[in-house]
């Protein structure tokens, strides 16, 4: 997909530490926008800051937090991005949820051709040439 023009960038910032039943947080929603159709996502891991609880996370070698602040960027459509925010009302339990008004000016992504079939199963093709 590509975009060009007035967009929504979403942006979801918590912790490192955030879990939803068992995997990261932040993998689940990035993997929830793919499965969405959503232009791309981001993950964007912070050396320091502090939210609501007012404890200062940081990278630091003498107060070395383990649960760092992270951020996801999502820019897609206005429409796009709206359908997508129930889901996020489900999964951020901690955090901060914003939406901002942007234009993109430039969407390119280098294009990769599909790998070629020869017949055989990805299987049959990894074990070749195996003893």
């Amino acid at each position: 997909m590509n975009i060009q023009g007035p967009a929504l960038r979403l942006t979801i910032f918590i912790g490192e530490t955030g879990q939803w039943r068992h995997r990261p947080l932040y993998h689940e929603i990035v993997h929830r926008a793919h499965q969405a159709g959503l232009a791309g996502a981001s993950v964007i891991r912070g050396i320091e800051g502090y939210g609501v609880s007012d404890h200062i996370h940081t990278t630091r070698i003498l107060s070395l937090s383990g649960d760092l602040p992270l951020e996801i960027i999502i820019v897609d459509s206005a429409e796009a991005i709206r359908a997508f925010l129930p889901q996020l009302e489900e999964l951020v339990t901690e955090g901060l949820v914003v939406v901002e008004p942007v234009e993109v000016v430039r969407h390119a992504g280098r294009t990769v051709p599909p790998p070629e079939r020869t017949g055989r199963t990805e299987e049959a093709e990894k074990t070749e040439g195996t003893p």
